[in-house]
């Protein structure tokens, strides 16, 4: 209700005075909705542990770090995993995670140095780690993890906040890893359980500034696989959309810097390293359709609303989504990170660090 004084105030200066104060009411009433919608859902991840995400039945890889990280890479295409835990035998405990891309990263870090490829066959994970020139291509170097009764929220917070991919989850009393979660596990969680009458999402994805709308870094069929590795590791991207210049720049397909296709269809090291010659058009050409393949293009509007990626999400479940104009033009990218990040953005230089286990800890 407007307050009588006000009311007369508004009269006596004019129309423009009351439209002016009406448009800020409008804005007011907008940005309460938003906050009441971030914080119902902060509401939801603080009362959901990172046990819940868990599925009912899963299988977790773990990697003694004395063997081959050759063979290690291969394992985790076989069990169709992202990333694995790295047990250090020697000091009884946890010492990082090795992931798909890192095993990219090393392998074009051999194909432009004088090194053999072939001693990846042999080198252990241990042998890596403690190497100096290529330690640094392993991102998650470190153990973090949280224990199973830690809440989505902190544990949406330890992934932004420390820059990770994935996070281990333990049991707290024997430090037994259940699973790694990411941000699209806690978003698939989201989707699933979280309900609420109230109309708390209606404002578009642009308008809230979730994703990425500047210096958007693309790529093109004829670009070599080697050329987009290397803007993918510059730029510290997941994925690139990939645009045909035949078609006003169109957006055609999306590559993903997690891909293993040139190296599954690669007969030894050597072979691989021959196919970061490939372009990027002939890799998504002969790309494999299991859990290591990235998402296939999904695209949106900058005018679609938070609700509507919301349901989108829940049908199939992406990584990212690339923004696109009418005429199909990238102009943004929204990732499952950006959609998280939005409701506890605010969080990440805050709050206790309870549930957080590190090394030292499980020593």
């Amino acid at each position: 209700m407007i307050d009588p004084l006000t009311t007369s105030s508004v009269r006596n200066s004019g129309p423009s005075a009351t439209g002016g104060l009406l448009h800020e009411g409008l804005l007011h009433e907008r940005e309460v909705v938003r906050e009441t919608g971030r914080s119902a859902i902060g509401t939801f991840l603080e009362s959901h542990t990172c046990f819940s995400v868990l599925r009912a039945s899963g299988k977790v890889v773990v990697f003694d770090t004395c063997i081959p990280i050759q063979l290690a890479f291969y394992a985790l295409v076989e069990h169709d995993m992202q990333a694995a835990p790295l047990w250090d035998p020697k000091i009884r405990q946890f010492v990082g995670l090795l992931t798909v891309t890192d095993f990219i990263d090393i392998l074009r870090h051999f194909s432009g140095s004088k090194d053999n490829v072939s001693v990846l066959g042999t080198k252990s994970i241990s042998q890596i780690l403690g190497d100096p020139s290529l330690c640094h291509l392993m991102k998650h170097r470190s153990f973090l993890a949280a224990d199973a009764s830690t809440s989505l929220k902190h544990a949406c917070r330890l992934l932004h906040t420390y820059s990770l991919d994935y996070l281990p989850v333990i049991l707290p009393n024997d430090l037994r890893v259940l699973a790694t979660i990411t941000y699209t596990n806690v978003l698939e969680h989201l989707v699933t359980h979280f309900r609420e009458q109230r109309r708390l999402f209606d404002d578009s994805i642009y308008e809230l500034d979730i994703g990425t709308y500047q210096n958007i870094i693309t790529v093109t069929p004829i670009n070599t696989l080697a050329e987009t590795l290397a803007l993918l590791q510059e730029h510290s991207l997941s994925a690139l959309p990939v645009v045909d210049p035949s078609q006003s720049n169109k957006v055609v397909d999306v590559y993903s810097r997690s891909d293993i296709t040139f190296l599954a269809t690669a007969s030894d090291a050597e072979d691989a390293i021959a196919n970061l010659n490939l372009s990027i058009g002939e890799v998504l050409s002969q790309q494999r359709t299991d859990v290591t393949t990235p998402d296939r293009l999904h695209t949106c509007s900058m005018s679609h609303t938070l609700q509507s990626i919301f349901e989108y999400f829940a049908q199939i479940k992406f990584n990212r989504l690339i923004v696109t104009d009418d005429a199909g033009r990238c102009v943004g990218v929204v990732s499952a990170r950006d959609l998280v990040k939005y409701f506890i953005g605010e969080l990440a230089s805050s709050g206790s660090t309870s549930g957080t286990v590190r090394p030292e800890e499980g020593q």
